[in-house]
């Protein structure tokens, strides 16, 4: 299956039973509502994911499952997040087997590398596997920003293809673009700034809240790029609240609380995170609440063709 990059990428969430082992039921169903909803591919052991959490026996099994699910009809984008290069390729190594469709790849972590020191890391690790890559550049949470002069340097490993854009800056959608036009392909990776990223230009939308609420991320992607920019943002601004609680430190617990209560997961996760407490629990679930409670109608936003002759 060809990656193209392009549309709606849930990072999902991983779904943990009450004894803290993998909860394949809750899991599956969250896919299936996922697929339903229309999205275009699925992002596995990312941060909503818990990867840090995850044993490479837990992340093999997570990827098996979910390619037997889909059974071809989206890809398959497995997480690497380590912090030495051979484990890395090992990682890389193991998801062509379980037969994950693409990659994705942060920084080498829990050591500050220098711009030589990750490019070669990249490289080395692109040049292991047959996968298309995606680059995760979020240098708010994991130190170390992947620049436009080390995207030029790496622009010779042509199956690094894109990039997930965390740096909270828009114009770097621009600044991508501008540089390096179609040579990579550029996903927004903050809910809070996905539809402004998506009229700039952005051709994705790695995605939090979608774990909870996949029909509204995926209308405001197809709205945004049929240009009824009205309709989509009459659905953002109502999604605004609810976007916030994936820029927060407790993202994965706010997130499983969503899920909780829209019927798409349960609200388990892998210690030392633990479920939200006392006043914050409360100040989550009122977003939440409200959030459902004025759910907008969507347009048919899988038929736009239809949308727009109306």
């Amino acid at each position: 299956m060809k990656l193209t990059w392009k549309g709606v990428y849930p990072a999902v969430t991983t779904k943990f039973t009450n004894e803290d082992t993998l909860d394949l039921v809750n899991f599956s169903k969250n896919i299936e509502a996922q697929v339903n909803a229309g999205v275009d591919g699925i992002i596995l052991g990312g941060t909503l994911g818990e990867a840090s959490t995850l044993d490479t026996n837990e992340k093999s099994l997570l990827v098996k499952t979910t390619v037997d699910q889909l059974e071809g009809k989206l890809p398959v984008i497995i997480n690497i997040a380590e912090a030495s290069t051979r484990d890395a390729i090992k990682a890389a190594e193991q998801a062509q087997k379980d037969g994950a469709t693409g990659l994705m790849m942060l920084p080498p972590m829990r050591y500050k590398a220098t711009d030589f020191e990750t490019v070669t890391y990249f490289k080395e690790v692109a040049r292991s596997t047959d996968l298309p890559i995606m680059i995760y550049n979020n240098p708010v949470d994991y130190k170390i920003e992947v620049t436009l002069d080390m995207f030029d340097a790496l622009s010779s490993e042509s199956n690094i293809q894109a990039v997930k854009e965390s740096t909270r800056d828009i114009s770097n959608v621009t600044r991508m673009q501008s540089a390096f036009g179609e040579r990579y392909k550029v996903l927004t990776g903050v809910d809070t700034l996905a539809m402004e990223s998506l009229v700039m230009g952005a051709d994705g939308w790695v995605a939090g809240l979608v774990c909870a609420f996949p029909r509204e991320t995926v209308a405001i992607f197809k709205l945004v790029k049929a240009g009824l920019i009205k309709e989509a943002r009459a659905i953002y601004q109502w999604f605004l609240p609810l976007l916030e609680l994936d820029i927060n430190a407790q993202l994965v617990q706010n997130i499983k609380l969503a899920e909780v209560a829209t019927g798409l997961g349960t609200e388990n996760v892998r210690a030392p995170r633990l479920p939200l407490q006392g006043a914050e629990r409360e100040r989550v679930l009122q977003i939440i609440q409200e959030g459902i409670a004025s759910r907008p109608e969507l347009p048919d936003y899988l038929n736009l063709e239809n949308l727009q002759t109306v």
